[in-house]
C-alpha cells in the first residue's frame, strides 16, 4: 500500500464500527460493475433450475445439510 493509503487505513481503524460498516459498504459498492449480460445469463440459469425443480428433475437439499458437509472439513 501507498503512505496515503496506510494513513487511511490508520485513521479509518480509528472509527467506530458503524462507521467502518459504512465504508466498507461504500468501497464495495464501488467495485462492482453490473453486467446486464451476466446478470441475463445467471437469470436464465436461476429460471431453468426452477423449472428442473418443478418437474421433478432435480432435488433440494436443506441448508443445514449443505454447511454440515463443510462443516466437517
Amino acid at each position: 500500500m501507498t503512505k496515503q493509503s496506510n494513513t487511511l487505513l490508520k485513521r479509518a481503524l480509528e472509527l467506530s464500527s458503524r462507521e467502518k460498516a459504512q465504508i466498507i459498504e461504500a468501497l464495495l459498492a464501488s467495485l462492482d460493475h453490473p453486467d446486464e449480460r451476466i446478470d441475463a445469463i445467471w437469470a436464465n440459469e436461476s429460471d431453468a433450475r426452477i423449472d428442473a425443480y418443478e418437474k421433478g428433475q432435480i432435488s433440494s437439499r436443506t441448508a443445514e445439510s449443505v454447511l454440515a458437509k463443510f462443516s466437517r472439513s
